[in-house]
């Protein structure tokens, strides 16, 4: 066998292992880069929750001070607008812009100006039984609410007839990992009727 025929034994050059140890190193900072993100949502969940339960508590709020009777029509929306005479208070009662979380008034209604004192939040504390003395206490310091009444469709912008409203609901909160400010919007329809 002659020594020019024999083909010289083939390894990986050093660009070529320095090339493979980028490319693993991308792949690897994307996947620890994904986790991370993971698990800033995974905290963030239970902010989350307590966003869409603010929310849908408030609405909750305005269909039964309807269906009570606790208010009139006109006083179902915010300040502005007014209603055919003789609708005493002709006005909403509802406040604009956005508000602290705070407990209903005297008249039981959510976002309106009778409200006081913050609303908080109690979890179980490590026996997992509420109303022991290692309840979690908290505040709702972080969050807003705004309630905004429409006489347009949201979707079409046509105009609603005058026994039917849109009703926005906005809970803004900011989550500790992201430091930016995240909205839950609940849109829902009422009527004057019951």
């Amino acid at each position: 066998m002659c020594m020019r025929c024999k083909r010289p034994e083939q390894g990986f050059t050093l660009i070529e292992v320095m090339i493979s140890i980028v490319v693993l190193a991308v792949g690897m900072l994307a996947l620890l880069g994904s986790i991370g993100f993971a698990l800033a949502n995974t905290q963030s969940a239970q902010l989350d929750l307590v966003a869409k339960q603010l929310a849908q508590q408030a609405m909750e709020s305005i269909y039964t001070a309807r269906d009570t009777a606790n208010v009139t029509w006109c006083q179902l929306q915010n300040p502005g607008p007014s209603c055919p005479a003789p609708a005493v208070p002709a006005t909403g009662i509802f406040q604009t812009g956005f508000q602290p979380i705070d407990l209903a008034g005297a008249d039981g209604i959510i976002g309106t100006s009778d409200d006081s004192g913050a609303q908080t939040l109690v979890s179980p504390g490590p026996d997992g039984i509420v109303g022991t003395s290692d309840d979690l206490v908290n505040h709702l310091d972080g969050y807003s609410r705004s309630i905004v009444f429409g006489t347009n469709d949201p979707e079409t912008g046509v105009t609603l007839p005058a026994n039917l409203r849109v009703v926005t609901i906005t809970i803004r909160y900011t989550t500790p990992q992201f430091k930016v400010p995240k909205n839950y919007v609940l849109t829902g329809y009422i009527s004057q009727y019951r």
